[in-house]
């Protein structure tokens, strides 16, 4: 399974990626493919605050739809305009083209609790 090692993971599948102050959040391929095949995706307006372990958006598959959730507090500063037009770079790229949205962290330390690398793909084996 291809885990990214730059990155956060939570227990429901979304990955986050922290640089300074800003967060991208997306799902991982564990995810995508659980979902098959993604048609719609909305997240939160820019400018939305949150506190951490708030949804910020939802996906929706063939399947199901699916809460987005965010480890940590913050606000929404940009939403991944080609995905919302495009949901299928989703399923292709969801590590890279396929982020949902990112966020100004107002309070980081939530990401700490979350699972490295190793540690997702130890409890999520293929």
């Amino acid at each position: 399974m291809n885990v990214p090692a730059d990155r956060r993971y939570s227990e429901t599948h979304e990955w986050h990626m922290l640089k300074g102050d800003m967060l991208t959040l997306g799902l991982t391929q564990f995810a995508v493919d659980q979902l098959t095949d993604i048609t719609f995706i909305e997240m939160m307006e820019v400018g939305t605050t949150f506190e951490a372990g708030d949804a910020v958006g939802e996906v929706e598959s063939v399947k199901t739809t699916s809460d987005v959730y965010c480890a940590a507090p913050g606000a929404v500063v940009e939403v991944n305009a080609a995905l919302v037009a495009d949901p299928s770079l989703l399923n292709s790229d969801p590590f890279g083209e396929g982020w949902l949205v990112r966020i100004k962290v107002s309070d980081a330390s939530p990401l700490d609790a979350l699972m490295d690398a190793a540690a997702y793909i130890e409890a999520h084996p293929e």
